[in-house]
C-alpha cells in the first residue's frame, strides 16, 4: 500500500527519489540480478549494468558518481537547514569529521568482510566519500564560481599527476596497472587492485561531491523551478561536451577506474541531466504518485548499502537461493526482501544516521 510521504519545505522529493534509485540499482547488483540475467543472455542492454573494462562509458559507470554527487547535494541542504537553526560552520564541521571517520571505518571494514580477514584497502566508495565530504565541506560557504573552479582544479590536478609522475613500471599515464594511481596504491597499500581501481580517485571524484554541493545550493535559491531545470540541463550538456570532447581530442580519455578528467566531466553531465529531469517531473510538475517506492530506500541509504554488502551478500542471497533455485527469480526475490526491509523501517519511522 502506498505510503504518505513526509513533506518538508527543506526537502526536495526528487533528491530523495534519485538517492533511492541509486541504492536500488546497487542492491540489485549485490543480489546478482544483473549477473543472473547476463548468464541467460550475453551482450545487449545488460552490458550497460557492468562497468566498462577500461576506456569508455556505460550506464553502470554513472552510479558511483551519482552517489558522490547526491552526497554533496544532501550535505549542502542539511548545512543550510542547520545554519538557519543557529548551528555554526565550526560546530557542524565537528559532525562532518565524526561522520567521515565512521564512513572511513565502514569502507575499510567492508573490504575485510569481502576478504574474510583483516586487510588494508582503500577502494570502497564509503572510504572515498569520507574524504571527498571533508574536501567539499571546507569550501561549502564559498561562491558558486569558487566551487566550480575548485572542482575543475581537482580533476586537472589528477590528470597532471598521471602525466608527470612517471615511475619505472608505472610510466604509462592511462594504461591499466601501469599508471600513477597504481603506483600510489603500492605506496599506500602495498598492492594493486586487480580490476584497475585506484585509491587516489578521492582527488578527482571529490569534484562530484563539490559539484553536487553546488547543485544543492542552486536548488535552494529563489529561482523558479523552470529556470532551475533549464540551468541544470544546460550545464549538464556543457559538461558532456567537455567530457566527450576531451576524450575525442585525446586530452583526457574517459576512464572510470582512474576517474580521469574526461570521465568526471562526462559522468557529471549525465548526472545533471538525470537530476534535472527528476526535479522537473517531481518537484516542478508535482508528479509524486509512485515516488515512495524509491524514497523508502533513499531515506536509509547508508544502512541498506552496508546491509546488502554484508548480511545480504554473505547470507540472504544464499538462503533465498535454497528455496528459489532459479537464479534470476532468486535474485529478484532477494532484491524485493531488501526493499521491503527499507519499507518496513520507513513505516516504523526508523532511520539510521551516521
Amino acid at each position: 500500500m502506498p505510503l504518505q510521504l513526509n513533506k518538508s519545505s527543506e526537502r526536495l522529493l526528487s533528491l530523495d527519489v534519485m538517492r533511492g534509485m541509486i541504492m536500488i540499482l546497487l542492491a540489485a547488483e549485490s543480489c546478482r540480478v544483473y549477473e543472473s540475467i547476463k548468464e541467460l543472455h550475453e551482450g545487449g542492454v545488460i552490458e550497460q549494468f557492468f562497468h566498462h573494462p577500461w576506456h569508455g562509458l556505460r550506464f553502470w559507470d554513472l552510479v558511483q558518481p551519482s552517489f558522490m554527487f547526491m552526497a554533496g547535494t544532501a550535505m549542502y541542504i542539511s548545512f543550510e537547514s542547520k545554519r538557519k537553526k543557529g548551528i555554526t560552520w565550526r560546530q557542524n564541521f565537528k559532525h562532518i569529521l565524526i561522520r567521515s571517520a565512521k564512513l572511513f571505518l565502514l569502507g575499510t571494514g567492508l573490504h575485510c568482510i569481502y576478504s574474510g580477514k583483516i586487510v588494508w584497502e582503500l577502494w570502497n566508495v564509503l572510504t572515498q566519500l569520507s574524504v571527498t565530504t571533508i574536501i567539499a565541506y571546507l569550501i561549502i560557504g564559498r561562491s558558486f564560481t569558487f566551487q566550480i573552479i575548485a572542482g575543475l582544479l581537482l580533476i586537472v590536478l589528477n590528470d597532471v599527476l598521471y602525466r608527470t609522475i612517471l615511475m619505472p613500471g608505472f610510466d604509462q599515464p592511462f594504461t591499466e596497472y601501469h599508471n600513477f594511481g597504481a603506483y600510489a596504491d603500492t605506496l599506500l597499500m602495498g598492492k594493486i587492485n586487480p580490476d584497475g581501481w585506484v585509491a587516489i580517485n578521492i582527488i578527482p571524484t571529490a569534484a562530484h561531491t563539490v559539484w553536487g554541493m553546488v547543485a544543492g545550493k542552486f536548488l535552494m535559491t529563489a529561482n523558479s523551478g523552470t529556470k532551475k531545470t533549464v540551468t541544470l540541463l544546460a550545464i549538464g550538456v556543457i559538461a558532456l561536451v567537455l567530457g566527450f570532447g576531451a576524450d575525442i581530442s585525446n586530452i583526457s580519455p574517459i576512464i572510470k577506474r582512474i576517474s580521469t578528467a574526461g570521465f568526471v566531466l562526462a559522468s557529471v553531465g549525465w548526472v545533471l541531466l538525470i537530476l534535472a529531469a527528476l526535479y522537473w517531473w517531481i518537484d516542478v510538475k508535482q508528479h509524486s504518485k509512485y515516488t515512495w517506492i524509491a524514497v523508502v530506500v533513499g531515506m536509509n541509504a547508508i544502512f541498506i548499502y552496508v546491509f546488502f554488502e554484508t548480511v545480504g551478500a554473505q547470507w540472504v542471497n544464499g538462503v533465498v537461493a535454497i528455496f528459489v533455485p532459479i537464479k534470476v527469480l532468486s535474485a529478484l526475490v532477494t532484491l524485493f526482501l531488501e526493499w521491503y526491509l527499507c519499507y518496513w523501517l520507513y513505516k516504523k519511522q526508523i532511520f539510521f544516521k551516521l
